[in-house]
Order: C-alpha cells, then sequence, then structure tokens
C-alpha cells in the first residue's frame, strides 16, 4: 500500500513522534493506522534504551489542584521545542494528576503506578512510550504535594518556573486567592529560600557568619576594625540577607510605595476581609536548577555531519 503524506501527517499529530518514525511505521504495517501506533510502541522501551544517557534539563512544570491538596511536577525533555509540544505538555498535566492523586513517596513509586492516561500500563511504561514517539530522552524529576486551607498555584514563563503557595486561612473568598496568587508570583520573582526567619536553622545562620567573615578579614581595610565592629557588621548582614531570603521580610514586589512587606500585605487582606490568614508553605520549582546543561555547538555539530 502506497503511503501517502497526508497518512505520515495524520499519525505524526495522533503519536507526536516524529516523520520518519511515522513513515516506517506505516510502511512495516502497511498502512494500518492503528497497528502502526502499536508498532511506535513497541519499539519504545529499545528506543528509551538509547536516549537514556541524553541529558535532559529543558522541559516544564504543571501543577494540580483538587481542594485543599495541590501536586507541582517537573518533567525533563532534551529541547524546549519538545517542552512546547502539546502531546509532551498533555503528559505532564496528567502526571501532575497523578502525583496529587498518589499515596507515592517519591518519583521511583509514582513510576511503578497504574497510569491515569491509560490504566493499561504503568506511569513508567507511558513514559517510555513518550520517549518513543517524542524522539528525545524525557524523565520524571521531581513532584511535590501540600495541603492546607487553601492552595493556589502559579505557572510563570509557560511552565519554566511552578510554585504553590499555602494558607491556613478561616475565610475563602476572591480576595483571599488573588493574595495568595500574588504571593505565589512573588515567590517565582524573588526565590526565596524560606517563609520566615522562624524557619531559618541554627546552622545556616552560623554558615552564613562564616563567610561573612572570611569575607571581611580578606579585606585589608575592614580586617583593621576592631572585633565588635566586625561582629556588629556581620549581624547587620545577616539580616540584611534574611530579608532577602525569608518570603514574609522581602518588600512585596507590587507594593506602591516599594517599602511595605510581604507580611504587611497579608496583614492588610486579612483585616480587609476579616480573615486569620498565614502562609504556612511554599514550593518553588524551576526547570532544570541544578541540573547539566547540554551545550549546544550548531555549527559544530553540522559541520562533522558534512564532514
Amino acid at each position: 500500500m502506497a503511503i501517502t503524506a497526508g497518512m505520515v501527517k495524520e499519525l505524526r499529530e495522533i503519536s507526536g513522534a516524529g516523520m520518519m518514525d511515522c513513515k516506517k511505521a506505516l510502511t512495516e504495517c502497511n498502512g494500518d493506522m492503528d497497528e502502526a501506533i502499536e508498532y511506535l510502541r513497541k519499539s519504545g522501551a529499545m528506543k528509551a534504551e538509547k536516549k537514556a544517557s541524553r541529558i535532559a534539563a529543558e522541559g516544564i512544570c504543571r501543577i494540580a489542584i483538587d481542594g485543599g491538596k495541590a501536586a507541582v511536577v517537573e518533567v525533563n525533555s532534551e529541547t524546549d521545542f519538545v517542552a512546547k509540544n502539546e502531546v509532551f505538555q498533555n503528559f505532564v498535566e496528567t502526571v501532575a494528576k497523578q502525583a496529587l492523586a498518589s499515596d507515592a513517596a517519591d518519583v521511583e513509586g509514582l513510576l511503578q503506578e497504574s497510569f491515569l492516561g491509560d490504566s493499561s500500563k504503568t506511569v513508567k511504561e507511558a513514559l517510555v512510550e513518550k520517549v518513543a514517539t517524542i524522539g528525545e530522552n524525557l524523565n520524571i524529576r521531581r513532584f511535590e504535594k501540600v495541603e492546607a486551607d487553601q492552595v493556589v498555584g502559579y505557572i510563570h514563563g509557560g511552565g519554566r518556573i511552578g510554585v504553590i503557595v499555602a494558607a491556613k486561612t478561616n475565610v475563602k473568598n476572591d480576595a483571599i486567592e488573588e493574595a495568595l496568587k500574588n504571593i505565589a508570583m512573588q515567590v517565582a520573582a524573588l526565590n526565596p529560600k524560606y517563609v520566615s526567619d522562624a524557619e531559618v536553622s541554627a546552622e545556616y545562620i552560623e554558615h552564613e557568619k562564616e563567610i561573612l567573615k572570611a569575607q571581611i578579614l580578606a579585606d585589608p581595610k575592614e580586617s583593621q576594625k576592631p572585633e565588635k565592629v566586625i561582629d556588629g557588621m556581620i549581624n547587620g548582614r545577616i539580616k540584611k540577607e534574611l530579608k532577602e531570603v525569608c518570603l514574609m521580610d522581602q518588600v512585596y514586589v507590587k507594593a506602591e510605595d516599594g517599602k511595605q512587606t510581604v507580611a504587611q500585605y497579608v496583614d492588610t487582606v486579612a483585616k480587609a476581609n476579616g480573615a486569620d490568614l498565614k502562609v504556612v508553605k511554599f514550593v518553588r520549582f524551576e526547570t532544570g536548577e541544578g541540573l547539566e546543561k547540554k551545550n549546544e555547538d550548531f555549527a559544530a555539530e553540522v559541520a562533522a555531519q558534512l564532514g
């Protein structure tokens, strides 16, 4: 049977596989669309094994929310191009829902579960299938779940950053939700490490003091100052640093006067709505953070192929 461009296009749209893979599948299956899809699925394990060594540091984050529960996931791909692929994005959204419904403690546990998108396979098998059809190494890197009186999610940059903010509150309305979304945007933009200074460990403080002291002693002018002055300088710099890494102490990015802190903003919203409102946790995932990135040199790649 002759394989037409229209048939290849149709299979590509269904599967998300590369053009040549689709053409080969249709040729092997004599143009039968269902058999061609099955062919692509069966070839998945072999393709996944070949691609597993490739660096996957792009991708997207997605969030799933159900009442007072939320989950954020990061799924990596090799290229930003695939991260924008609708087939890949739909898969990641399903993985987020899977994480939300799951009791798994880690990704390994999640991979062994029956896949929400197709109960006939596990999450791992669904992932392998996507590697085969999309044509890149893919990796479900991490997920985290939170539960509170109210949770909100915020996706920035098409999925480059995913943020969940959880709050304890006795009032749930649009104003409270909007305020928490504003705080989620703050987390995305300024990347705090803690909700408040109450979460900062003594070990962290001491470690930072050691670094600051070493910096001061390395400066010929600063090192000549009396010990009490140096201690005061260190404490002052620690307080300044905590204002940067603690969410509640940060200057609220939408503050009209440029001075209102996030804590003051929360208090203002709470009083306006007669609520007891407290941000208790946030989770911020940034795609590829901490991962080795592939160094692309397309000119060298083309030259190598021509050579």
